[in-house]
């Protein structure tokens, strides 16, 4: 876009953000002049701040870079987290500044490239962030804007020289994903969320049809069977199904789980690939391995690229996170904050370790969201042996009333059930320690600063 080419700076409201910070990166890339606030520092600001950004941490218009000041040659980009009555971006608004939301930006970054956009209500940065991994050790080579950092580059973002490719983790929330132009597009799931936005569950489902609306003539949509939409395809543009057992155009046959390890053969049109060995051996990630797997073949990868990229494929971080992998303690980390993603979470550690018990640590995320899905949440968390309940992380949201952890707490169906605040957790792993076996910490919120504590703690036991 003309913006982007004749800006010298970029401002970014909330460039802390997992989806912002990669259009940091992006525009350090470029050699722009990278500036910035976030509400906390956290590593990921830390590491923008090293890489060359100027992030504070205070909503105050006198913080702004004089080089971030001249509305001809600066661009300000914010996310829908950030409130409307955030002082630098009425500042920013009222002077003429040029102000996109950060999906408008991606999509206009990305719609002159080929983009592969990874849609879902869950699955969708573990699915995109298997896609480009594939393919950026393959000979056909990606970029990709990732929602999560990847730990085989220790980033959110990939640049090539050579491909006009593109990945993207594409974000139905507030309706983002509908900027982006795909040529090849992946729905993982559509499971009503973010009702705060689309008001009911057919509203939501109904932005994933549009969606598919947008895949250019020539490209394909590969969707997971039985997902409960209608793709409005343009003509010319190809649907395929992928599932995790044996159905769909793309699935997975001869699954063995054991020892830690999942191994299983690929099935695409008229090809099968053998022994294919998932880098995170976790069930819920062989239907995202067989999502992956179908766009890495549809784009060139070969056999053993495809093979070799799933093997070595470290994940991303928070997504199924192994902290403590010993005989006598097991310690994960997942960002799962909706019930499917907790249900699946659940079950795939469940199966992996057979016969322990799986004590569960969440931390719910939103108060609509808890409100929305109590009933749900508690049937999720109610598949575990031990449940810890902290209380909710507001993120963007004011508290509504009668709106607590209670709700959920209330129909778990569990007798070993515990409802804590968050700050009284540690001492309460510390006197619990010698009766846990796997412990799997949930949640989207800030419950991941706990994690190296915990760890710490069950390490003493």
């Amino acid at each position: 876009m003309s913006t982007i080419q004749t800006i010298s700076s970029v401002y970014f409201v909330g460039a802390g953000g997992i989806g912002m910070s990669a259009l940091v990166r992006y525009f350090l890339s470029k050699g722009k002049k990278v500036a910035g606030y976030d509400r906390t520092p956290t590593d990921l600001t830390s590491e923008l701040n090293r890489e060359g950004a100027e992030i504070h941490y205070e909503d105050n218009v006198a913080l702004i870079p004089d080089y971030c000041r001249n509305p001809q040659d600066t661009l300000v980009v914010y996310t829908p987290a950030i409130p409307e009555s955030h002082t630098e971006l009425t500042y920013f608004r009222e002077h003429g500044f040029e102000v996109m939301k950060r999906a408008r930006v991606l999509g206009e970054i990305t719609n002159c490239s080929r983009g592969l956009c990874v849609a879902g209500t869950h699955g969708k940065t573990t699915t995109s962030s298997m896609l480009a991994h594939i393919l950026k050790q393959s000979h056909v080579d990606c970029n990709a804007f990732l929602g999560g950092i990847l730990k085989n580059c220790e980033s959110n973002l990939m640049l090539s020289d050579r491909s006009d490719l593109t990945v993207i983790e594409a974000d139905e929330f507030d309706r983002s994903f509908h900027w982006l132009r795909p040529y090849m597009a992946i729905i993982t799931a559509a499971d009503p969320d973010h009702l705060d936005i689309y008001g009911t569950p057919e509203a939501y489902r109904e932005s994933f049809e549009h969606f598919t609306s947008l895949i250019r003539p020539g490209g394909c949509l590969v969707m997971k069977k039985g997902i409960a939409i209608h793709p409005r395809l343009q003509e010319g543009v190809r649907l395929y199904t992928y599932s995790g057992t044996k159905d769909g155009d793309f699935h997975a046959e001869n699954i063995e789980i054991g020892d830690g390890k999942i191994i299983f053969d690929f099935i695409a049109p008229n090809v099968r690939i053998k022994s294919v060995s998932l880098g995170v051996p976790v069930k819920v990630n062989i239907e995202n391995g067989v999502a992956a797997m179908a766009l890495a073949w549809l784009n060139g990868a070969t056999e053993e690229e495809i093979r070799q990229g799933m093997a070595t494929f470290a994940g991303p971080v928070r997504r199924f996170d192994f902290h403590l992998k010993r005989d006598d303690i097991v310690l994960l980390d997942d960002y799962a904050h909706h019930p499917e993603e907790i249900r699946a979470s659940i079950l795939s550690v469940k199966e992996l370790y057979a016969g322990k018990k799986v004590t569960g640590i969440f931390q719910p995320h939103l108060y609509s969201r808890t409100r929305d899905f109590a009933a749900d949440f508690a049937k999720s968390l109610s598949l575990l042996d031990e449940l810890i309940l902290l209380d909710i992380y507001p993120a963007r949201e004011e508290p509504i009333p009668g709106v607590t952890s209670q709700l959920i707490y209330d129909r778990v169906t569990i007798p070993d059930k515990h409802l804590i605040r968050k700050e009284e957790l540690l001492d309460w792993v510390k006197a619990e320690a010698a009766s846990y076996q796997v412990v799997l910490m949930l949640g989207a919120g800030d419950i991941d600063r706990l994690v190296e504590p915990v760890k710490q703690i069950l390490e003493r036991r």
